[in-house]
């Protein structure tokens, strides 16, 4: 047992885990690791907590939306009581900023969303009602009956995160317990969130095993969990590598698995566009692509523009800002090592680097900001090689010889989270956009105009979802309620069923008497 270890939440009570591993966080701006220890567990003690989390589900089947909601409120609260506690540890672990970042923007961002999901689970919109009274049928969305594993990625500490972010909020909404795996790379922050869910819960009287936490697990027990028969869905956000893995496994045996796994975000410059503003739009393209050090899953990291003086004019703007700016502290050196391996392949098939392309000397994890370039007719010959996904503040200039050109490049390219055309505000670009709008419409899942995709609303119109590899289904949203809510629903349908035994949801009105 180490005497130096945080607890595991299973089974409706903190307690040591029986495990002889344990890992340590990173403080990404020293190298050095964080003092606090945290439990590899069992096979055993992951098949407890699905267990736990499969009795949790039949009790909140039944229980009250606003039960639900009202425990969703009380995480909000529970979260800005104890908001000091949580930026520190976060920050310690990530090196994210502790202003404006996360005080002042993912901290209450993470808050809303919550709010937002206790309100959707209140009016009991996800659920959607249908009633066909002539032919006596009747369906709405319903729990699934089994806990929802949640497992979080490293970028955004709070507002994804496994015990307290979107996917946390929308499986709480539709009455699912959680089984949060913490994200090695804050699993302080997570212990911390998971505590506020769980005196939520007990507080508000609903099961012990609402949320439970374990840290990290053995590769084999991961995939067994997400394909267990007790398991009602997976949400995963990270890397595609292991994103594919989870997928496989889960789909053999026919269980839900929602992912966020890769995403390039290509942006079209049209030359319109770079005459009219072209200096103005290189300073959007830098603070967007380096932007939390350009860790975010909508860094716009392809960027295609055209051959020629203005083309040369943008990328010589951008060139002078990314090397003017000190580059930020990553999330951590297998951040680091992922961009050194991405930038390598992308040199190795073609691309030559503008600035950057090295990480930078010294204990902080760091990578210099980076401009990579490849003629288009390169980029056609490996369209899969130079879109390998550089997580960090990297992003390579595709150049065109012209908007057929532009629409060619775009019909190679793999499913995004975004897409984004910038073209000139009095139509001269509106040909050129009308060819490259559809294909780029097809592999994106949301479009912008004129405006850098980092950056997501939690808003009810909001899509943060794509065509695959950006996720695994382009149905459906892991941002944007009531919809996301819906990943972690199952349509019910009732034939002829007495209208006393319909759920709550289907009974016809009062006034219908």
């Amino acid at each position: 047992m180490n005497a130096n270890a945080s607890k595991v939440l299973v089974a409706g009570q903190w307690r040591e885990s029986q495990t002889s591993s344990f890992f340590q966080a990173e403080n990404p701006s020293t190298g050095e690791l964080l003092p606090m220890s945290y439990p590899v567990s069992s096979r055993e003690e992951v098949m407890e907590a699905l267990r736990a989390g499969a009795e949790a589900a039949e009790e909140l089947r039944g229980a009250e939306p606003e039960t639900v909601a009202k425990f969703l409120e009380a995480c909000a609260a529970g979260i800005e009581e104890r908001a000091a506690e949580l930026v520190e540890m976060a920050h310690a672990e990530t090196a994210l900023p502790k202003t404006p970042r996360l005080k002042d923007a993912e901290l209450p961002r993470t808050v809303d969303q919550l709010r937002q999901a206790a309100r959707a689970a209140r009016d009991g919109s996800w659920q959607r009602p249908v009633r066909d009274e002539a032919a006596k049928i009747y369906s709405v969305y319903a729990p699934l009956g089994g806990p929802v594993v949640v497992m979080g990625p490293n970028n955004f500490p709070f507002a994804f995160n496994s015990a307290a972010g979107g996917d946390f909020a929308a499986a709480i909404a539709a009455r699912n317990p959680v089984i949060a795996k913490a994200n090695t790379g804050h699993p302080g922050t997570t212990r911390l969130l998971a505590e506020i869910a769980f005196e939520a819960g007990r507080n508000g009287g609903l099961p012990a095993s609402i949320i439970q936490l374990i840290y990290r697990t053995p590769r084999e027990t991961g995939l067994e969990l997400a394909a267990h028969p007790l398991t009602g869905a997976t949400a995963f956000t990270g890397s595609k590598e292991a994103g594919l893995q989870l997928k496989a496994a889960a789909d053999r045996a026919g269980k839900p698995i929602y992912l966020e796994m890769s995403s390039i975000n290509p942006v079209v410059m049209l030359e319109g566009a770079l005459r009219e503003r072209a200096e103005a739009i290189a300073g959007e393209f830098f603070t967007s692509c380096t932007a939390g050090t350009g860790q975010f899953c909508t860094n716009p990291g392809l960027m295609i523009l055209p051959e020629g003086e203005w083309g040369e004019r943008f990328t010589d703007a951008a060139r002078r800002k990314f090397e003017a700016a000190a580059p930020g502290v990553l999330l951590g050196s297998g951040v680091r090592e992922g961009l050194i391996k991405a930038v390598g392949v992308l040199r190795q098939h073609g691309a030559d680097v503008v600035c950057g392309g090295e990480p930078l000397p010294g204990p902080a994890a760091r990578f210099a900001n980076t401009i990579l370039r490849v003629p288009a007719q390169t980029f056609l010959s490996h369209p899969q090689e130079l879109q390998t996904e550089a997580f960090g503040p990297v992003s390579l200039f595709v150049f065109c010889r012209d908007p057929q050109e532009m629409a060619m490049v775009v019909k190679n390219m793999a499913g995004s989270l975004t897409g984004t055309v910038y073209s000139h505000a009095g139509g001269a670009d509106d040909a050129a956009y009308a060819m490259i709008e559809p294909p780029l419409r097809a592999r994106v899942g949301r479009l912008l105009n004129d405006k850098m995709p980092t950056g997501v609303a939690v808003s009810p119109a909001m899509n943060h979802g794509g065509p695959f590899p950006a996720t695994g289904h382009p149905g459906f949203t892991a941002v944007g309620l009531p919809a996301s809510i819906q990943r972690f629903a199952a349509l019910q349908c009732y034939d002829n069923v007495r209208p006393q035994r319909l759920p709550a949801a289907l009974r016809p009105p009062a006034s219908a008497h």
